[in-house]
């Protein structure tokens, strides 16, 4: 780094804050080691429908809907770090609370009605803290970071994403690893659930030692602190001149949600429910039974699930390295393209019934065309486009748009499989290609733009 900007120091605040990440990819993962045991236990023993355990299964989806409706209120009333704080407190909470729900009220190991409304509850909380740390994250860390390598470190929170589904893949597979089905049954999805308290705690602790970030303190007029961080950051000549232009962007508007134009707003809601639509969370929630669909046997699976997993952290490395290069639309585009070209030869091996490894290929340059660019990137987007006083509630709106994106698509897979698996993988691959010309038409470039750059752009287009 240049010009007086202190390469630790943002790489430091840059690390905390993706534990927000890391923790929304091990809150929504370890669901995927613990869901037959809690079938048995709690669905199963009491003579429950398949349609209470879906809702079982996916009930944190509701409280990440919810924690990124709220995020917006609470970071603008709030303050950035104080709303992380709330999200390290609530995965606490769940991760303790899923893994012993009996607390208090209940007789361990006895399955009641009340009892499974309980375990509901508390993953619900650690979905809200999911939904806060996905909007706030990335803001905070686009909030701190200097221009020339905003994209690489707002990248850095997508890796931790996946890091964390990663790593709680192998934290499953070690508790469960030569053990018989009873005691996983009974106890080890509990210890699956429990294991997530260790990042929840250490990410709590760590946000006491980083600052709120300049552009929150600059809102709420304390511009001698704001001043301290982006010194700390950018050297003193370049922090000068980064203040102003932050509080001439905070004293020249009228701050209300459409007060720049309706076009980014919308442009930031399409950039979330895309990522959806284009099918990656069926491919990441559903991979095992899309692999046995297609003839691999359980252990089988399970191994190209893994690969799966590797080829995720791959490729979104090679995003972090060439985002600030190549830039945002670029990536995207090509992304869009690799992602309808992997979706359209499934959707066609699909029609004519056609299974070996050539599917598995596909899926592979599905996920690596979605990782390499519409993983990080539309986050990067997200925390860039918004000018400074309409961020929090302009991000909370994209991304309460991504979480019921992800729980429609998610939701309606099992259904549209039944109807035709051709026809379903067609239209992800059908999304993949309007993907990609949403972003060639409406998206504009943002590498190399400081946030306050970006705010006169949405000036002069309204």
């Amino acid at each position: 780094m240049n010009n007086g900007q202190s390469k630790i120091y943002v790489t430091a605040l840059t690390l905390v804050a993706t534990l927000g990440g890391l923790l929304f990819g091990y809150d929504t993962a370890v669901i995927s080691g613990a869901e037959k045991s809690i079938q048995a236990f709690l669905i199963t023993s009491q003579g429950l429908s398949a349609f209470i355990h879906g809702a079982t299964t996916s009930s944190a989806l509701i409280g990440c809907i919810i924690g990124g409706a709220v995020s917006g209120l609470l970071s603008s009333r709030l303050g950035r770090k104080k709303s992380l704080m709330i999200a390290a407190f609530l995965f606490f909470v769940s991760a303790l609370g899923s893994g012993y729900p009996e607390f208090l009220f209940f007789e361990k190991g006895a399955p009641t009605i009340g009892l499974l409304m309980m375990f509901n509850f508390y993953r619900v909380i650690g979905g809200i803290g999911v939904g806060l740390a996905s909007a706030i994250s990335p803001v905070y860390i686009g909030e701190i970071a200097p221009a020339n390598i905003r994209g690489r470190l707002v990248s850095l929170n997508q890796f931790a994403i996946i890091f964390g589904m990663l790593v709680v893949y192998f934290v499953n597979w070690g508790i469960s690893n030569g053990q018989s089905i009873e005691w996983i049954n009974a106890i080890g999805w509990r210890r699956m659930f429990l294991s997530e308290a260790i990042p929840a705690g250490l990410f709590g602790v760590l946000l006491f030692l980083v600052p709120e970030t300049p552009r929150y303190l600059s809102l709420t007029n304390r511009h001698e602190e704001a001043l301290k961080v982006l010194t700390k950051i950018n050297g003193a000549d370049m922090a000068k001149r980064i203040l102003s232009d932050i509080k001439n962007t905070v004293e020249n508007h009228s701050g209300k949600l459409f007060s720049y134009g309706k076009l980014v707003v919308i442009i930031g809601v399409l950039l979330s429910v895309f990522q959806q639509f284009v099918g990656i969370n069926v491919a990441l929630y559903y991979a095992p039974r899309i692999f046995e669909s297609m003839g691999a046997g359980k252990d089988a699976s399970m191994m190209q699930t893994v690969v799966m997993g590797l080829i995720n952290v791959v490729f979104t490395v090679v995003a972090i390295v060439t985002v600030d290069k190549v830039g945002r639309k670029p990536l995207l585009i090509i992304g869009s393209i690799g992602m309808a070209v992997g979706m359209i030869a499934i959707s066609a091996l699909s029609f004519f019934n056609i299974i070996g490894i050539g599917t598995l290929v596909f899926i592979i340059v599905y996920t690596a065309s979605f990782m390499m660019s519409w993983g990080p990137i539309c986050w990067v987007l997200i925390a860039e486009i918004y000018p400074n006083q309409i961020r929090g509630r302009a991000v909370a709106l994209a991304v309460a748009a991504q979480w019921t994106a992800n729980y429609l698509i998610s939701s309606t897979y099992p259904a549209m499989m039944e109807f035709s698996g051709g026809m379903t993988y067609g239209f992800y691959g059908l999304m993949s290609i309007l993907s990609a010309i949403f972003v060639w038409r409406m998206v504009p470039e943002t590498k190399g733009k400081t946030l306050e750059e970006m705010e006169s752009l949405w000036k002069s287009k309204k």
